[in-house]
């Protein structure tokens, strides 16, 4: 059990990989601090369940509509350089926000219009990145890299909300939102300086809807992928889109404020962090990853059950540790799998039409779980949610042929995908 802990970590031998992700680390902090803040800030401007939703909604629509197109595009051209951009960019619109909030001149349509701008960027670095992810690393290594940027992307989560707690409490929003635009500066440096091995498609004289096409019709005869999307589209819209519920709960279900929201978050994180240091390398030891993957659906619903009915903050932030250690089981053992089951000139349209599917979802999703909430309460959503999720996984595992049983070879080479 040890050792297959420690082998988790063999991609940060790799010097370039090592400096990327350092970098990355300290940009994710910075960005679970102005999520926390933001949604914070909506929450004051507010106190509605509905405009929670619609920030979410326009934050992930982009996702929704640009996402297969980001995924040519960065099969197309050079990945590092497009990374630098999208990052440049959310660090300006950071910055913004904070100059907004510091002069107490913020209005709703401010973070509307932010937010949309920040989902634009995220499409296109999403794909980009995760397929970067293989070009530091190498196919042998990819879905440890993948790992153990789920790692840190955990961690922050759980560091960046419970900072960002304290930091509204102390100095305000606004410094939130200005230490989350100077993080990026860390990753832009290590963009700048690693050098990466990028399998970049021949030109071929095709458009972009062909390009589009040739992906889509790859998906058609892969059941297996195919059930890797559906799996974390149910995480997705009735899990993840749930968490932007988390201001209103901290508020009206736990009467509490700012840092009674950082201690929900960072709990949801801890346990999202010990899925991916303990659990995941585990999990993919196992090689019938569709069971695994469908029984943590199953083990997200009936956390949000209980959650449904908490009104004390230690048990509400265990609900939230041990539902959010399913998170990153589904969603990034799906990323790594997708990645060593596609073929190299076109992961970043696979991953894109993965993101498109998923999160780009969350915008019908927050909407309606924003909209619900409001109606029936924060904790009724919570409920139907869960119970969903325990449907979802039992129909998986009864209904998807072949899913249980399927079994994945380890390595794993683009030609083994197995399509029982």
């Amino acid at each position: 059990m040890l050792r297959t802990i420690v082998q988790g970590f063999s991609p940060l031998k790799i010097p370039n990989f090592r400096m990327y992700i350092s970098g990355q680390a300290v940009s994710l902090i910075g960005t679970w601090l102005q999520v926390t803040a933001q949604s914070w800030v909506v929450w004051e401007l507010t106190h509605s369940e509905a405009a929670l939703g619609v920030v979410a909604m326009l934050g992930s629509l982009p996702i929704l509509i640009l996402g297969p197109w980001a995924g040519v595009l960065a099969d197309r051209v050079n990945r590092r350089g497009l990374l630098i951009f999208t990052q440049a960019g959310m660090m300006l619109l950071a910055f913004t926000l904070a100059v907004l909030v510091q002069f107490q001149v913020v209005q709703l349509w401010h973070v509307y219009m932010l937010s949309t701008l920040v989902g634009v960027l995220s499409a296109l670095d999403f794909p980009t990145q995760q397929a970067f992810l293989g070009d530091l690393a190498g196919m042998g290594e990819v879905r440890k890299a993948v790992n153990m940027n789920a790692m840190f992307f955990q961690a922050s989560r759980m560091i960046g909300p419970a900072l960002a707690g304290w930091v509204i409490s102390q100095w305000g929003a606004s410094t939130a939102f200005w230490l989350n635009g100077l993080s990026f500066l860390a990753v832009i440096s290590s963009l700048v300086a690693v050098r990466a091995n990028q399998v970049q498609r021949p030109p071929s004289g095709n458009s972009v809807l062909a390009d589009l096409w040739d992906g889509m019709r790859f998906l058609r005869g892969q059941p297996r992928i195919q059930d890797l999307l559906i799996l974390s589209i149910c995480i997705t819209l009735l899990a993840l889109s749930m968490m932007t519920m988390m201001p209103a709960f901290a508020s009206k279900q736990l009467n509490g404020n700012a840092s009674t929201l950082g201690l929900l978050l960072a709990a949801s994180g801890g346990g999202a962090l010990t899925s991916v240091v303990f659990i995941m390398p585990l999990a993919q030891s196992r090689k019938r990853v569709g069971l695994v993957m469908s029984l943590a659906v199953m083990w997200a619903g009936g956390w949000f059950l209980l959650l449904s009915i908490v009104h004390w903050l230690p048990l509400a932030m265990l609900c939230l540790f041990a539902l959010s250690i399913s998170l990153p089981l589904v969603i990034a053992m799906s990323m790594g799998l997708i990645q060593i089951l596609t073929p190299g000139e076109m992961r970043a349209r696979l991953i894109s039409l993965f993101t498109m599917v998923s999160f780009g979802m969350q915008p019908l999703s927050a909407l309606l779980i924003g909209g619900s909430s409001e109606r029936l309460g924060v904790a009724t959503v919570a409920a139907i949610n869960g119970t969903l999720l325990v449907l979802s996984g039992l129909g998986m595992l009864f209904l998807r042929k072949g899913l249980r049983q399927w079994q994945v070879q380890s390595p794993i080479s683009n030609e083994s995908v197995n399509h029982a």
